[in-house]
């Protein structure tokens, strides 16, 4: 309860009120104890104070009794002993409910809350999907590969097409990034899909949790209190514990320093804690302290709730300045040892032994040490925690529903949206490379088909040329030939033209000379008679073509 500009928490057994101061409830705390010891009604006492003093605030609904918080508790006759016990009454005590809004990852049970592949990181998400510390790498380089070509990794499909897309061209980010293993690839998608079957394809993608919207606050100034619906998200205790840290991360990285203030910024609950460090890797275990070392000076208040506190890592415990131990049972000498260390964690108190004190606690009792006005441990002391303002039980279903949707938050987160990013890039991409693929494979078989027609073109100019020489050759000989009956026909003419002029002038010549010499053979036989006359005239007429025959004979 917030009185006198403290949170009041508890009275101890002097009836004197145990308080946390405002200014010191950014150094974080511890909320422990066994099961059924009162820590969700410390948690709701502490939630309605923070919003009380308008600060917002964070818890994660594990078992769905932190959801009343919205409802104004109910009058009892156990109430009102518990109201004059405490001496509520005189402070203003009075039953009231707290402005609340309700979160579910999977969008079932409150406002959807999302968040991006690339928000999320590769450190959380190798955790998230158990991967082993070569696979850690690996992932590490996608994601180095995706932001140096400006590709944005929103769901899980994003991370898949990368993934897939630098298995693929492995060849090419070889030299750059270093050798990457299809095989070690292919066990990342393995483990993203498991994701998926798991709900993790809700809780990744847009619009992605603007953590701003956190830091708002109710009716009256009072801070709003942000519940995480973890009914079914605790099942996948990895997931709950990676998203939660994942809240916190980004709360470091996002809020501005703001050193030391009179209340924090916002107070976040962390339940069922000891889940976030379980089997968490060195890497991320130095992250986790980190975060918690500094963040306090971003305003920010961080309280585990967990059984135990042997749950919480030493360097871890160390940071945490405000202490609330519930009830703890030594069944066992591990557990008596683990009673013994936690008890050890406070600063004496002289007035009883805290260690058998955490063994007898009774429920709604606790010993707690807050920082005083110093900044040191304050004393431990015994107390009983007051009762909260808000219901003790849950929520009916018309009453989450009415809180759901008359969020002003709700219409901005409800509808899911598929931005442009690495799936519909790489998508584009892989067309225009089968397109191109494609292209140069048509081009390679047209320059083929060309070369082919090209050879056969060839093959039949070479055959065209060497018939056309044929053929040359072939009207050469013919003309040759034909020359030569020419020449022949031409010999044979003038030969004919020839004889026929031989036998004209023989013709001729031998009648000329046939006639002389029968004449002069008539002459030299008249000398012998009629008989000797026409027998010279035969006999001149024969020598006279004989001896013509001899003079122009060729």
């Amino acid at each position: 309860m917030y009185c006198d500009n403290n949170v009041w928490v508890a009275n101890d057994d002097k009836g004197e009120r145990i308080v946390l101061l405002p200014k010191y409830a950014n150094r974080h705390g511890l909320i422990a104890g066994a099961t059924g010891t009162g820590k969700t009604v410390t948690l709701k006492v502490l939630a309605e104070s923070f919003s009380d003093m308008g600060v917002p605030v964070f818890l994660a609904d594990v078992k769905g009794d932190i959801a009343g918080l919205a409802n104004p508790g109910m009058d009892s006759e156990d109430m009102q002993k518990r109201i004059e016990r405490f001496g509520l009454a005189d402070a203003g005590f009075a039953f009231t409910g707290y402005p609340v809004t309700i979160w579910d990852i999977y969008g079932k049970k409150g406002i959807p809350l999302r968040t991006t592949i690339s928000e999320m990181g590769p450190l959380l998400l190798s955790r998230l999907m158990e991967l082993n510390d070569l696979q850690s790498d690996i992932l590490s380089i996608v994601f180095k590969i995706a932001d140096d070509n400006g590709l944005l990794l929103i769901d899980t499909k994003d991370l898949k097409a990368m993934l897939n897309y630098v298995s693929d061209h492995n060849k090419e980010f070889e030299a750059q990034y270093g050798k990457m293993s299809p095989a070690s690839i292919a066990a990342i998608i393995r483990a993203l899909v498991a994701i998926e079957v798991a709900g993790g394809d809700k809780f990744f993608g847009e619009p992605a949790l603007n953590l701003t919207d956190w830091l708002t606050f109710g009716p009256e100034g009072k801070g709003m209190i942000n519940i995480l619906d973890s009914e079914s998200l605790i099942s996948n205790s990895r997931l709950y514990s990676t998203f939660l840290l994942w809240l916190l991360s980004e709360l470091f990285e996002r809020l501005p320093e703001v050193g030391d203030m009179d209340k924090p910024k916002m107070v976040f609950f962390f339940d069922e804690a000891h889940l976030l460090f379980n089997g968490a890797s060195k890497v991320l275990l130095e992250k986790i302290e980190q975060v918690v070392k500094l963040i306090r000076s971003k305003g920010v208040g961080v309280y585990f709730c967990t059984q135990n506190p042997r749950d919480i890592p030493d360097a871890v415990l160390a940071q945490l300045g405000n202490k609330i131990q519930h009830a703890l049972h030594a069944y066992t000498p591990s557990d008596q040892k683990a009673v013994k260390a936690a008890a050890e964690s406070f600063r004496v108190n002289p007035e009883f032994d805290t260690y058998e004190t955490i063994m007898s606690l009774g429920t709604g009792e606790a010993v707690i040490s807050f920082l005083e006005d110093s900044g040191v441990p304050g004393i431990v002391r015994k107390g009983y925690i007051l009762p909260p303002r808000c219901s003790f039980g849950s929520i009916d279903d018309s009453r989450r529903d009415g809180i759901v949707k008359g969020s002003i938050l709700y219409s901005k987160y409800y509808e899911s949206v598929d931005p442009d990013s690495a799936y519909e890039f790489l998508e584009r991409r892989g067309i225009e490379e089968a397109e191109a693929l494609e292209q140069e494979q048509r081009e390679k078989e047209e320059a083929k088909e060309a070369e082919r027609r090209e050879k056969e073109e060839a093959k039949l100019r070479e055959k065209q040329e060497r018939e056309d020489q044929r053929a040359a050759e072939r009207a050469e000989r013919e003309a040759q030939r034909a020359k030569e009956r020419e020449e022949k026909e031409a010999a044979r003419k003038k030969a004919a033209e020839d004889r026929k002029k031989n036998q004209a002038i023989n013709s001729v010549g031998n009648t000329v000379a046939g006639t002389l010499g029968r004449e002069a053979g008539k002459v030299a036989g008249g000398k012998f008679g009629k008989f000797g006359k026409t027998l010279g005239g035969n006999v001149g007429a024969s020598l006279g073509r004989g001896l013509f025959s001899t003079l122009f004979k060729k």
